[in-house]
């Protein structure tokens, strides 16, 4: 079972709590917005703690 990760883009502010819980995972672009680089890079709990931790709320994830 894998995980379908979604970031709204719209209301991600950059703080980079994704990419520290689950590097690999999560990377920010040059503007600092955060994009789903591959859920699978890093474990599942790790990627479930960066969507909780996210102060916008930004990150969707679905078990797949």
């Amino acid at each position: 079972m894998g995980l379908d990760v979604d970031i709204d883009r719209d209301v991600c502010m950059g703080s980079g709590n994704c990419v520290y819980e689950a590097p690999g995972a999560f990377d920010l672009d040059d503007d600092s917005i955060a994009y789903v680089v591959d859920p699978a890079a890093a474990p599942a709990d790790k990627v479930e703690a960066a969507a909780r931790k996210c102060p916008t709320r930004a990150i969707t994830i679905r078990r797949s």
